[in-house]
C-alpha cells in the first residue's frame, strides 16, 4: 500500500455521518476532538474512513467501547468496572448498562429506518417492509 492511501474502499457519507453523531453522542465535539480518547489516525480524525473502518468504529460505539485508548478495531481486555470477574457486580454497574441501553434506543429513534435497514443487511439479517 501506498503512503496516504486506505486500504479498502472508502466509507459511505451515511456511514461517516452516522460516525460522527454517534461521537457526539459519546461526548466529543468532533471525531478531531475523538482522535486520541478512540484511538483514530490522523486521515480517520479527519473523516476518511474505508466501509470496514467506520464499520467496526460504528460496532464499538454502539457496544459502549467508545472511550478506550486503543485503535477502532482493537477489544478492551481490562477489567470491567463494576464486574466481569464474577465478584463486585454492582447496582451502578446494571444501571449503567441499563442508561446505555436506553441512549442506543434512543439514538436508533432518531435514525432513518433505511439506514438501519440497511445496516441490518450488512450483519446479514433480512429485513422486510411493514406495508
Amino acid at each position: 500500500m501506498t503512503f496516504g492511501r486506505q486500504s479498502g474502499p472508502p466509507a459511505s457519507s451515511k456511514q461517516v455521518e452516522y460516525l460522527r453523531a454517534l461521537v457526539q453522542k459519546a461526548g466529543h465535539d468532533d471525531l478531531r476532538s475523538a482522535r486520541h480518547p478512540l484511538g483514530l489516525t490522523q486521515r480517520q480524525a479527519g473523516g476518511k474512513f474505508t466501509k470496514g473502518e467506520a464499520s467496526a468504529l460504528i460496532d464499538r460505539l454502539l457496544d459502549g467501547g467508545g472511550t478506550g485508548d486503543g485503535p477502532p478495531a482493537a477489544s478492551s481486555a481490562g477489567p470491567v468496572p463494576g464486574g466481569g470477574d464474577g465478584e463486585g457486580t454492582s447496582f451502578g454497574h446494571d444501571a449503567a448498562a441499563e442508561r446505555l441501553e436506553a441512549e442506543q434506543a434512543e439514538l436508533l429513534r432518531g435514525m432513518p429506518a433505511g439506514l438501519i435497514a440497511g445496516e441490518l443487511e450488512r450483519r446479514g439479517w433480512q429485513v422486510t417492509s411493514p406495508f
